[in-house]
């Protein structure tokens, strides 16, 4: 281990091994785990729990746990829990492999929520009761404030709802991620709310510390592991193209006077094109940027290097191996210029409302109209889940949905008649790009929407149909408001269930 971690003499009474924290653990009961995008998640008791259970099962005893966390954590965590079957219900986002497989063969149930709801919903019992929070922490302090990790998530509200704690100690985070974090402790439920105080992305509001009253804590277990970091592809041409798309909006609403040269705070969901956006960003025209969002990735951290970004708020990290080497070297220099809130607060709709967010996200399909679908394959089969794009798409001033027009090597058109599974309704998507073009759908009434989707979005091998079935769906005398054909609505996703070709 690195130079001390554990600073409170009581805490330190009771440092054990991930073994005997997990037998803490009992079957049945609810867990909060930290963790969001792979970053700032427990390591060592989930697999101690995993085997605990393996050794229950082995024996012939049911043993499962639901799992609550910020987010998306990884395979030491979902994957290894997953594996032993150890999971009997799973918030509120996921991106497991064998996590996903379990929901989708209905052997794991999965409650997929808006991430600004879920500190909500567990205050108010929505869930059940919270029995045992596992949160890592970087380190803790004499008095027993806990220095946050590399997220931050939900931890807040788990330590304070839960009636026990387990703290992974992670040498393996760097100590200079103390005093990054901004923690508000002012939230409250109606009908004794108060307005946020908060103005700009920067605005500090909380504390840099999570607190937990040490007779709480009934584990401390030391761990020096690394964060699942992936590393991100090289954006392909696709991407490119679509950050190109974007950049010309932002350049045409700078002209127009809708945007300030500095553009509005950004928001960017994680993956190749969000990342091919902000290389984009990092190249364009655009000083003085900020960012309010989730997870911080590689190009964000890129353009507050350059000098392009000013400043990011975000929850957590979702970086590569090269990018977290990056911010180790070099954390003073990020430390000014990187605040991670609570998920509570980095999703908030009042604060997005309020600071005017450009909100970028990821799709697997939109249809004609723009209902937009960014869980499920085929209407059934869960991908991951919502996570905050809703809370931003609904709530940001501009909201835009981003993905290439087609999938599984062109086999699949990314722009249907109807989507086969709502998550964001036209009323909530502004903005469709894809490779082939930008649709701004504002101020367009539906069937004007469809033509523009079609016109700008749709792949050259699928616009014909489209037109074809918009067409019809005009002149069948249902409807003209927003014209469909219901036996045909969703017979490309059948199609495609049968023969492997839309």
């Amino acid at each position: 281990m690195t130079a001390p971690r554990i600073l409170c003499p009581k805490l330190r009474e009771r440092i054990m091994t991930a073994k005997e924290a997990a037998a803490l653990i009992p079957s049945g009961v609810n867990v909060g785990m930290s963790g969001f995008t792979g970053a700032g998640y427990p390591k060592a008791v989930p697999q101690a729990l995993a085997e605990h259970i393996r050794e229950h099962r082995d024996l012939g005893e049911k043993y499962r746990i639901s799992v609550w966390t910020g987010a998306s954590t990884a395979p030491e965590l979902d994957g290894a829990l997953a594996e032993v079957d150890g999971i009997e219900m799973r918030l509120p986002y996921q991106s497991d492999p064998v996590c996903r497989q379990k929901i989708n063969e209905g052997r794991m149930e999965y409650v997929d929520i808006h991430l600004s709801h879920v500190a909500q919903h567990a205050w108010s019992g929505f869930f059940g009761k919270l029995d045992v929070a596992v949160i890592e922490v970087a380190g803790v302090t004499e008095d027993g404030r806990l220095i946050p990790s590399s997220s931050i998530g939900n931890n807040k509200t788990w330590i304070d709802q839960a009636d026990r704690v387990i703290l992974e100690v992670n040498h393996g985070q760097t100590s200079g991620l103390e005093g990054m974090h901004d923690i508000y402790y002012g939230t409250a439920l109606p009908p004794r709310r108060k307005p946020i105080q908060m103005t700009a992305p920067d605005d500090r509001i909380g504390e840099k510390y999570l607190l937990c009253p040490p007779e709480k804590v009934i584990a401390v277990v030391e761990t020096n592991s690394p964060d699942r970091n992936s590393r991100f592809s090289e954006p392909d041409e696709n991407s490119q193209r679509i950050a190109r798309h974007l950049l010309e909006f932002f350049e045409a609403e700078v002209k127009s006077n809708r945007l300030p040269k500095n553009l509005l705070p950004m928001q960017s969901g994680v993956g190749n094109i969000a990342n091919a956006v902000l290389a984009g960003l990092n190249e364009g025209p655009f000083d003085n940027l900020t960012a309010y969002t989730e997870a911080l990735q590689d190009g964000m951290l890129a353009m507050l290097k350059s000098g392009k970004l000013r400043m990011a708020s975000a929850t957590a990290f979702s970086l590569s191996p090269e990018a977290i080497r990056e911010l180790t070297q070099n954390i003073d220099f990020y430390r000014e210029r990187i605040v991670l809130r609570t998920q509570e607060i980095s999703n908030h709709p009042e604060i997005i409302r309020r600071l005017g967010i450009i909100a970028m996200n990821g799709m697997i399909e939109a249809d004609i109209y723009g209902n937009v679908n960014s869980t499920h394959i085929m209407g059934s089969r869960i991908m991951n889940g919502i996570g905050g794009s809703g809370d931003f798409a609904r709530n940001g001033y501009i909201s835009v949905f981003m993905t290439p027009s087609t999938a599984k090597d062109g086999a699949i058109s990314s722009i249907v008649p109807m989507v086969s599974h709502v998550d964001h309704t036209e009323h909530d998507v502004q903005i469709v790009v894809t490779e082939q073009g930008l649709a701004d759908l504002r101020g367009l009434a539906p069937r004007q929407r469809a033509l523009k989707i079609i016109e700008n979005c749709a792949h050259p091998d699928f616009k014909p149909k489209l037109l074809d079935y918009f067409e019809r769906a005009c002149s069948s005398g249902r409807g003209m408001h927003t014209p469909h054909l219901l036996g045909e609505a969703l017979s490309w996703h059948q199609r495609f269930e049968e023969t492997g070709q839309m």
